[in-house]
């Protein structure tokens, strides 16, 4: 449920990924380029941007001149890359269902290039073989779990720009996703003018909204019981970056990780000004839940201030995946449902957003 895609990667056959590679390579590239066709100018890096050099878990990779096959190993990738007008050659299934693995807020960024090719990541790792058959000039996991074996695998096959060594894995924020990718590009201006721009909307709302300030929020899903989303989860800090706290102690229950299921005797940490579930059926996961006394009694629940996300339609993808391109598409969703729950009437439905 909570696509986690946390687990190692097994003993790959690196050699025969290498002679496929080299094989690859010597192949027409004909058709095969990661720009858009007829991209305007605004795609062509800033003077003096390459090489560049990016810090990140597992040291640092030098990107030797302007990248045209991009692969995206991170599961959220691929939106910044689209962004700053590039589409990738190859982009990492994480949940499912949409041609190339672009999702609606970002599909018009495409234009008439051909769809990426879609990798898939089981739990045991970026699949090798296949990347190397895209012949990659950069691969990018910056939203990822990457292991630092991995990592030198891929690094075998062209410049890996790893997760950063800062935050839990999975756990960049999109801001710094957008910038360092930018950097990888040769598009810092652009990609900062991105993100200030997605900022402005997170400012504007807040300002809208002056309660979001004065409560407690949190994100959680029924998985394995219940399971919640830490500081540094980009879903928690949708509600931060809206003005919400989140509720103290969160964090020493999750500790390094993104999330973390909570026993029942620490349903406190749900009794918050507002609780954003995000579940496979609205209506019958919130009676599930409601029909627990240890969640059911809180006041969170008598006092009508919970959203219910359904996980699997276009805007539970969006408000998961957390990019510079999915976050207007939630922010015009969330924004008058975490309104709704916390204007201090209980009598007011928290209404269900459209996908």
């Amino acid at each position: 449920m909570f696509r986690s895609l946390r687990g190692t990667r097994l003993a790959v056959g690196l050699a025969s990924a290498l002679l496929l590679f080299g094989a690859a390579a010597c192949g027409s590239d004909s058709g095969t380029t990661g720009s858009a066709s007829g991209q305007p100018s605004d795609s062509t890096p800033q003077t003096g941007a390459f090489p560049v050099t990016i810090q990140h878990k597992f040291g640092s990779t030098t990107i030797p001149a302007e990248p045209q096959r991009i692969v995206t190993v991170g599961l959220t990738d691929q939106d910044s890359v689209l962004a700053l007008g590039k589409v990738p050659v190859g982009t990492t299934e994480w949940i499912g269902g949409y041609k190339g693995a672009i999702g609606p807020w970002a599909a018009d960024k495409l234009g008439s290039s051909a769809v990426p090719a879609v990798l898939k990541d089981t739990g045991t790792g970026p699949q090798i073989e296949k990347i190397a058959a895209l012949r990659p000039d950069l691969i990018l996991a910056l939203y990822s779990g990457l292991t630092k074996d991995q990592y030198e695998l891929l690094s075998k096959i062209a410049p890996v720009v790893a997760q950063p060594a800062q935050f839990a894995d999975y756990g960049i924020p999109w801001q710094q996703q957008t910038q360092t990718i930018g950097t990888a590009l040769g598009k810092q201006a652009e990609a900062n003018k991105l993100v200030s721009d997605v900022e402005a909307r997170f400012s504007a709302a807040h300002q809208e909204h002056p309660d979001f300030a004065k409560a407690t929020a949190v994100m959680a899903t029924p998985y394995e019981g219940i399971f919640v989303y830490g500081s540094q989860d980009g879903r928690s800090r949708v509600l931060t970056s809206l003005g919400f706290t989140l509720p103290a102690g969160l964090d020493a229950v999750v500790g390094d990780e993104f999330g973390a299921n909570i026993s029942k005797e620490r349903t406190d940490l749900l009794d918050t000004g507002a609780i954003v579930w995000i579940v496979s059926d609205p209506t019958k996961d919130a009676a599930t839940l409601h029909a627990d006394k240890l969640y059911g009694d809180l006041n969170v629940v008598k006092q009508g201030r919970e959203v219910y996300i359904q996980e699997t339609g276009d805007y539970g993808n969006a408000i998961s995946f957390v990019s510079v391109l999915s976050l207007p598409y939630t922010l015009d969703r969330l924004v008058p449902q975490l309104a709704a729950a916390v204007d201090g009437d209980p009598a007011t439905p928290v209404e269900q957003a459209a996908s």
